[in-house]
């Protein structure tokens, strides 16, 4: 599958970008190189090979390399208003967010 130009306009419109047509020939040259990596991953028989969460996995114990994701308490209010100095808004110390689900 090669990528055309109207594929690189369409994703620069896609991502609200505007590309000259020298970052359009250059954005299609780099594409239709990774696509053309992909095919060549795609192209490995890997029939009767079981996945892996992460590349690493068959190297060595992941699992042990991760910290547990648990939320810490601050430990001073100074440390607190710190922290939320950078944020739009607040209440009661936690950020305030736009709705994404009604």
């Amino acid at each position: 599958m090669a990528i055309t130009d109207q594929d690189v306009a369409r994703i620069a419109r896609l991502a609200r970008i505007e590309l000259s047509d020298q970052a359009s020939h250059r954005a299609i040259t780099e594409l239709n190189g990774i696509m053309g990596l992909i095919e060549q991953l795609q192209a490995v028989d890997t029939h009767g090979i079981e996945p892996m969460a992460h590349p690493l996995s068959a190297h060595q114990d992941i699992a042990l390399r991760l910290r547990p994701d648990a939320a810490a308490p601050t430990h001073s209010l100074a440390e607190r208003q710190a922290l939320m100095a950078n944020s739009p808004a607040e209440v009661d110390g936690l950020f305030v967010v736009p709705t994404v689900i009604e």
